[in-house]
């Protein structure tokens, strides 16, 4: 297969951007028979049409669609390439971009990642995000590591390897005014005030609410959160108790004041460095591994 001409799948994207030929022209100042010549030859190369006639002006086919989603990934990363050739070059020190699931905990996240800050000279780069988005960014290589309530799902078109770094239990919380309000024993006592729950993509829902069920317990639930931080936010201004790491116990209960209702030990929540590469080499995820191996090793 001949190697693909960039060119002529940057006139393609431009004319899939700008929704038909003569637009893609006159945003690029060229001739219109130019910029058709060049994307009649991506089709030739690919073998497929790209663009179908559709009233007066043209519309992607499903063979189009597909092109231009990855030439919007391609020349997106063309696109931050000075950028990131210049922090390379100009940066002192090892670079870590991290990406952080919006549904884990960011009370762990400080946990998780301390092996890895102990890299003399580390620049750490956090980007929190949906979980999906965050591995096509690792596929792409603009992470180096994904932080994560749960594994990557399997998925042939996506090369990526998780790893288990770490668990917690559970613990729930609440300000002093909301606490006030428990007159019987735990778990009993969280029927009666106000909960916020993870919303019911995260892995930890199902968790809590089979163990809610199993304890007899039907939920006053006013407020559902994806983001976890969002998800305390709310709990320590008063709007309601809620569960967080218990390994996040003395930070909650001290420097921010909350009250520890009680524990639930069985309901427990894995976490997991998603990686690109099976055989890790970057020196701080390596250590992050390598601790949480050595960690597992200790409980057994």
């Amino acid at each position: 297969m001949q190697p693909l001409n960039y060119r002529h799948l940057y006139y393609f994207w431009v004319a899939a951007k700008e929704g038909g030929i003569a637009r893609a022209a006159e945003r690029l100042g060229m001739a219109v028979q130019t910029v058709s010549t060049q994307v009649r030859e991506l089709e030739r190369e690919l073998g497929y049409a790209l663009f179908r006639s559709a009233g007066r002006g043209v519309e992607l086919t499903e063979a189009g669609t597909t092109a231009a989603r990855f030439a919007e990934q391609i020349f997106q990363l063309g696109e931050a390439l000075p950028a990131a050739v210049q922090d390379a070059a100009t940066a002192q020190g090892l670079r870590l971009a991290v990406g952080i699931s919006d549904a884990l905990p960011k009370l762990a996240v400080r946990h998780l990642l301390q092996p890895a800050t102990q890299t003399p000279e580390l620049r750490l780069l956090c980007h929190e995000g949906d979980f999906d988005d965050l591995l096509a960014d690792l596929a792409l290589h603009r992470l180096d590591v994904v932080l994560a309530d749960r594994p990557a799902p399997p998925n042939p078109n996506l090369r990526v390897f998780s790893h288990r770094v770490g668990r917690a239990s559970v613990a729930w919380y609440a300000p002093a005014a909301v606490a006030s309000a428990v007159h019987r024993p735990f778990p009993a006592c969280l029927a009666d005030l106000p909960l916020l729950l993870p919303t019911a993509d995260s892995a930890l829902r199902g968790r809590l609410d089979d163990w809610l069920a199993r304890h007899g317990i039907r939920p006053q639930i006013v407020g559902e959160f994806e983001d976890s931080a969002l998800l305390a936010t709310f709990g320590e201004s008063g709007f309601g108790a809620f569960p967080a790491p218990e390994m996040s116990s003395e930070e909650l209960t001290g420097a921010r004041g909350l009250t520890l209702i009680g524990r639930s030990p069985d309901v427990v929540e894995h976490f997991y460095a998603i990686s690109a590469q099976r055989k890790v080499e970057h020196p701080a995820v390596r250590k992050l591994l390598d601790q949480a191996g050595e960690a597992a090793e200790s409980a057994t």
